[in-house]
């Protein structure tokens, strides 16, 4: 089994700054890539930012210049520094990965979410 674990979600006011941390565990062969995608209410789930093994990134042009997303591929961690944030990026905030648990078999993992609300 595999488990993504989430941390780091509260309030904050906006221009303010959060960094959501996350961690993969179990049956882990090797790690494809690491994200965060968002959900907010009345609306679908979006991709935030991905990074892959050879650190190669991609970000929602919403957050460009905003997040920095980072990994440490010994550890299996995935973070998310997000700063000047905006009220509209109020969200439940998921970790996912791609990953290998043996040589042939690979899924999309996801962990739980954790909430994020910028207000004053």
């Amino acid at each position: 089994q595999v488990q993504l674990v989430e941390s780091g979600g509260g309030l904050v006011q906006p221009g303010g700054s959060l960094r959501l941390s996350c961690a993969a565990s179990g049956s882990i062969f090797s790690i494809v890539a690491m994200g965060w995608y968002r959900q907010a209410p009345g609306k679908q789930r979006e991709l935030v930012a991905t990074i892959t093994s050879g650190h190669s990134t991609n970000y929602a042009d919403s957050v460009k210049g905003r997040f920095a997303i980072s990994r440490d591929n010994a550890q299996n961690t995935v973070n998310l520094q997000m700063n000047s944030l905006k009220p509209e990026d109020t969200a439940v905030y998921y970790c996912s990965s791609r990953l290998y648990t043996d040589y042939t078999h690979w899924d999309d993992y996801w962990g739980q979410g954790t909430q994020v609300t910028v207000s004053s």
